[in-house]
């Protein structure tokens, strides 16, 4: 049985909607955890600090040694959720690529882990972006194939030409 489903890709790249899509059609529940949590549990503080997280006026994205320190906590926290019987959707935008997954890789050990590319056109994805209204414009095309480089999957999907529902369908064939 798979303990986790790792969704990563592009900031607007349709992770979010896929995931509750999973946990719709998934039959035992599952937890939907992702990288805008963690940000929104860390304090104000974090995003004007260089130690912190920083979102650039351009769409990149910083990240300083206090937010990797307590990444690595969330990680952890993440992976003994799942170790203690909670089914995990992950939902991540692997700025550092194979780094990024390494690290998950590490903390996850012996985990059942279900590895999911999400790819999004980074023209479809930027124009969710204006349409969410809540993003740094530039952030989808910054982040739409830096995400992916690297890395290992055992599955890709892709919104730009699927709905979410489709993608959730596609993976849940997947998870045993």
């Amino acid at each position: 049985m798979t303990d986790v489903i790792v969704l990563n890709g592009g900031s607007s790249s349709g992770k979010s909607g896929i995931a509750r899509c999973l946990q719709a059609v998934l039959p035992d529940p599952w937890l939907a955890l992702g990288a805008d949590a963690l940000v929104d549990a860390m304090p104000a503080s974090m995003q004007a600090s260089d130690a912190g997280i920083e979102f650039a006026p351009d769409g990149q994205v910083i990240v300083g040694p206090e937010f990797r320190t307590l990444e690595a906590a969330w990680i952890e926290g993440v992976a003994a959720m799942a170790r203690a019987g909670a089914p995990v959707i992950v939902d991540e935008v692997f700025l550092g690529g194979a780094d990024s997954q390494k690290r998950w890789q590490k903390a996850l050990g012996e985990l059942r882990v279900l590895w999911v590319g999400v790819r999004c056109d980074s023209a479809v994805a930027a124009g969710r972006e204006v349409a969410r209204g809540d993003r740094v414009i530039g952030m989808a095309a910054s982040q739409a194939d830096v995400v992916h480089r690297g890395m290992v999957y055992d599955l890709e999907v892709d919104t730009a030409h699927a709905e979410s529902m489709e993608c959730a369908r596609t993976i849940a064939a997947h998870v045993s």
